[in-house]
């Protein structure tokens, strides 16, 4: 079968997949999607409860606003899968999605000399789109056939995602695996797949135990209370290895959350790449200010919930959670059901396994269960690792574990390609949609990515902001610098990077997609 050849390729369909062709639409982009609708993680991996943390007006596209913006509740993944096709359609992007077709193999048939190692580590990037195709990529539809179609692109854009696909699954002892469990073992993926009465029927009247205590343990837990109202219904018992902050809404003490950190002001408190002596000086001397907000909003999430009465007040600062994108609002009834005595915590540092009856702790501590489900994460690394060929999968990842991702798009020494939706902030579809934008001039050459070694310098500073202010910091979260980290690409664009109308606003509102709306 003939190769088909074309100037740009996009793996997967997501918000992040869905803003890459849109930006990219003039070059007639081929986007790869293995299921048959777009929507990505909000589609594959979201239960009948799952809501957008934030309000709406910090989640949507800079063109294209909600038209219920106004809104303060925040939308059900429904709404937003209805968002994003409304988008799709009005920008007429849907005509350049290949569903149910999976890329399979991806193969570097460029010039081995844009592999810029050793010596060529000060070289420049030349035209991105110069006639010449660098990557081959291999897809599979599900139409029974077994040939593989072939595409050669000049550049390669991924959008698989971080989450969804790939279960991040626990390793457990020889002969202590879920095959000796005599229930029922799954993960949230596998949960997210159920219809409300497949899941009802899957939870109710049974012991659960959900393994983990991030936002989607924390809304399967609610979930599982639900289905066990009544005096039949059993407990859900969630096992909390690693606590975090969660957060009953964006009002602290009466004063509006973004005035904490999503503010210019605000992030003046926090260390920043690229800052000269004197603000590294201002830095630290207003730590205190810094460590005090932090202060400040863990007595308030402490006095409003009842986290020491469970035992899950963390012992790292708020200010890590958010730092590395963490945080979590908590559904209203959570701690009411916990109340009832509808969902228990099991506190735990040590590891665990199966037994027949259920799982097993290190002190010999045993939980009975029906059913297991494992909240445990997504590999979204390795989905990246099994797609890409040597020598650059073993080019992914710094030792820190930290994917170094120049404004958070293009990867150094891996050419002619874009990662997009791997790098986090408060508003993931923003920070996917800037960076869209960002990609389409540079693929228009309107502006010259520095050499490989100021870009690996670039993201060596950030990741070690990272680094010095949360100990999650492999999560790569830019919440504590975002704004900082937008101005920087505004300036590399030629835009305006101070957005707002007037100095108060700019100092003390907070930043979102409108303010990107006008361009220059």
């Amino acid at each position: 079968m003939a190769i088909i050849r074309s100037k740009i390729g996009i793996i997967g369909a997501g918000i992040s997949g869905i803003a890459a062709a849109k930006q990219l639409a003039k070059y007639e982009p081929m986007v790869f999607e293995a299921t048959d609708c777009i929507g990505g993680v909000w589609k594959h991996c979201s239960y009948r409860s799952t809501k957008l943390q934030t309000p709406r007006c910090d989640y949507e596209f800079s063109d294209f606003p909600w038209s219920q913006r106004d809104n303060m509740s925040f939308p059900t993944y429904e709404e937003i899968l209805e968002y994003l096709y409304s988008y799709a359609q009005h920008f007429d992007v849907l005509k350049f999605v290949k569903f149910n077709s999976k890329v399979v193999e991806i193969k570097f048939v460029g010039d081995r000399q844009m592999n810029y190692f050793g010596a060529k580590i000060n070289a420049e990037y030349g035209c991105l789109l110069n006639g010449n195709p660098v990557w081959e990529v291999a897809v599979q539809t599900n139409d029974q056939s077994e040939t593989l179609q072939r595409y050669a692109f000049e550049f390669l854009v991924m959008c698989t995602g971080k989450y969804g696909d790939i279960p991040n699954m626990p390793n457990f002892p020889q002969k202590k695996g879920p095959e000796v469990f005599k229930g029922q073992v799954l993960h949230t993926l596998d949960y997210s797949k159920l219809d409300q009465e497949a899941s009802t029927k899957l939870l109710k009247g049974k012991k659960v135990v959900v393994v983990g205590y991030k936002k989607s343990a924390i809304d399967l837990a609610v979930e599982c209370a639900e289905a066990n109202q009544g005096p039949e219904g059993q407990a859900c018992t969630m096992v909390v290895r690693t606590l975090h902050w969660t957060v009953p809404h964006y009002s602290i003490w009466g004063l509006p959350f973004y005035l904490f950190y999503s503010t210019r002001s605000s992030q003046f408190l926090h260390s920043r790449p690229n800052q000269g002596l004197i603000r590294t000086l201002l830095c630290h001397m207003l730590s205190p200010l810094r460590r005090g907000a932090s202060k400040l909003i863990e007595s308030y999430l402490v006095w409003k919930l009842p986290l020491e009465k469970y035992g899950l007040k963390p012992e790292h600062p708020f200010e890590e959670d958010y730092a590395s994108c963490q945080m979590a609002i908590l559904p209203h009834n959570f701690f009411t059901e916990a109340d009832k005595g509808k969902i228990s915590f099991k506190r735990t540092l040590s590891k665990w396994w199966f037994w027949e009856g259920g799982i097993e702790f290190e002190d010999k501590t045993k939980l009975e269960a029906d059913v297991v489900i494992l909240a445990t994460g997504f590999d979204g690394k390795k989905k990246l690792r099994d797609i890409l060929p040597d020598p650059f999968r073993s080019l992914l990842e710094f030792p820190s574990g930290m994917i170094p991702l120049y404004r958070g798009t293009v990867h150094p020494l891996i050419p002619n390609m874009a990662f997009v939706g791997y790098l986090e902030s408060v508003s993931n579809l923003h920070s996917a949609e800037i960076r869209c934008i960002w990609l389409s001039r540079l693929v228009d050459d309107l502006f010259k990515l520095p050499s490989v070694e100021k870009m690996l310098e670039q993201v060596t500073q950030e990741m070690e902001i990272m680094k010095r202010t949360t100990r999650f910091y492999k999560r790569n979260c830019i919440s504590t610098f975002s704004i900082n980290h937008s101005d920087e690409i505004c300036e590399e664009m030629g835009w305006q990077s101070w957005r707002k109308k007037n100095w108060l606003a700019e100092a003390f509102s907070p930043y979102n997609s409108q303010d990107y709306a006008w361009g220059k």
